[in-house]
């Protein structure tokens, strides 16, 4: 008996250390299905590998996204009569953003958020958008700012994984006139070329002091990037240079390049970014549409170490990071950007409204709105329209949190107010681009703070802001 007790006990011990070890190694796989905010260092694919394997999923990758794109807005060619842009190019009108079948955008703006919440009845264009390829992200360049860099310096910002996913008359001007502060007698300093490390001497010599123009160099030189490096671990199909500034902040201004923020983990809550206009940073004091940075020193800085890699720097420095050198080379840098100014508004005053004498019955009727009822001057004052603070619209109260492409939609967070001041020119809209035209934008912001604009009124807020 004492022989067989002695067994059951061994046997027992046996069994729990075998449990033991089963949970041990369950816990070990659970931590390494957990996700990381670490991007892999020691990668087990060779290059080849992951190319091949990525050029051969980019047409259902970004069928996957025009799909989507359908889905939401109308992306016909529809120009708007007698508006441009400051450089001529058309700009896009009507509202984009499709509506669930039957309803009209009356009968939604009369119901509460709860309302629309529990029937599903948010539009589609407005929820958060997708990056191209929102699983993988990464800097994403418009066609013809591709050509053109290709064209002019030989380097090739050409993914191999994925295109850029906005259809070009829904985008800025390129190449974008740039207007300076110091010189408002020149009017448009481009010559109407894209300024690049080719040209960037030759137009701004004489115009600029030198250390404006070591600034300006500084901006149109390609320096590495998560995609766009040397390394194994890129997405080009040669090995890189890198990026500048100015590829995203074309002239001084934007192209529409899109990126995902580099502050937030896991990546489905990463939100897709519309790269800003540079012009008017002078009169900022936000940066970043959701990091608050102080100057636009710290946010030249914070691009180059953090942003470029996704806000890890282990991957800059094995990547190549370039680190910038705050006391000449990130001061020149900013001195640049903050000449950049804002295109010629030929109705505006000295306050930045409409002189009564220039403005047509509809924008003066707009300009009313814009500071009465429709709630806009609260966050966007003249002259400049921007309270250089940041605000949360709690657009999630409209709808339950989904998964969309890989992008997790829910709370999009306090956000900064963009200045407004030459606001036709900087097509799409909201920080990530989810509306294509200023009046989805009314749209949006009719539904979300619930002022009842009528047709007529929405007509008259879009005229008002196209003089801005």
């Amino acid at each position: 008996m004492r022989h067989a007790s002695h067994k059951l006990g061994y046997m027992l011990l046996v069994s729990l250390a075998a449990l033991v070890s089963a949970q041990g190694v369950g816990y070990a796989q659970q931590a390494e299905q957990k996700a990381s905010s670490y991007a892999p260092i020691d990668l087990k694919e060779t290059f080849a590998t992951t190319r091949a394997r990525m050029k051969a999923a980019k047409a259902t990758v970004m069928k996957r996204q025009m799909d989507l794109l359908n889905q939401r807005y109308d992306l016909s060619d529809r120009p708007a009569q007698g508006v441009t842009m400051s450089g001529g190019k058309p700009i896009q009108e009507g509202v984009r953003v499709k509506l669930p079948t039957g309803m009209t955008w009356d009968k939604l703006a009369a119901m509460g958020p709860k309302e629309i919440r529990d029937k599903d009845l948010f539009p589609a264009g407005f929820f958060p958008l997708p990056h191209p390829n929102h699983p993988e992200g990464g800097m994403t360049f418009p066609k013809f700012q591709i050509d053109e860099i290709k064209k002019q310096e030989g380097r090739d910002l050409t993914r191999f994984d994925l295109d850029f996913d906005l259809p070009d008359r829904f985008l800025p001007a390129f190449p974008a006139p740039i207007y300076l502060t110091t010189r408002p007698d020149l009017g448009d300093v481009s010559q109407g070329k894209l300024v690049t490390i080719d040209n960037y001497y030759e137009l701004f010599n004489g115009v600029l002091n030198p250390k404006q123009i070591e600034g300006l160099r500084l901006l149109v030189t390609a320096f590495p990037q998560q995609q766009f490096n040397q390394t194994e671990d890129r997405r080009s199909e040669r090995p890189s240079r890198g990026v500048a500034c100015f590829d995203c902040h074309a002239n001084g201004h934007t192209n529409a390049a899109t990126h995902l923020v580099g502050d937030i983990r896991p990546q489905e809550f990463r939100h897709r970014i519309d790269t800003p206009p540079l012009r008017g940073v002078n009169i900022q004091r936000l940066f970043g549409s959701q990091r608050a940075l102080k100057s636009v020193e710290d946010f030249t800085e914070f691009e180059q170490r953090a942003a470029y890699f996704d806000g890890d720097p282990v991957i800059a420095t094995k990547k190549g990071v370039n680190i910038l050198e705050r006391g000449s080379q990130v001061h020149a840098m900013a001195e640049f950007q903050e000449l950049l100014d804002f295109p010629p508004a030929p109705k505006l005053g000295i306050d930045g409204k409409i002189d009564p004498r220039k403005g047509s019955k509809s924008e003066m009727r707009g300009q009313a709105l814009f500071f009465g009822k429709a709630n806009c001057a609260t966050c966007h004052p003249a002259p400049y329209y921007t309270d250089n603070l940041m605000h949360n619209l709690k657009a999630e109260r409209f709808y339950k949190p989904r998964m969309i492409n890989g992008r997790m939609a829910s709370a999009d967070g306090p956000i900064k107010t963009f200045p407004l001041r030459g606001i036709k020119d900087s097509p799409t809209y909201l920080h990530d681009g989810r509306l294509l035209t200023l009046e989805d934008t009314v749209e949006f912001f009719n539904l979300l703070l619930e002022t009842k604009l009528t047709d007529q009124e929405k007509k008259d807020l879009v005229a008002f802001m196209r003089q801005l």
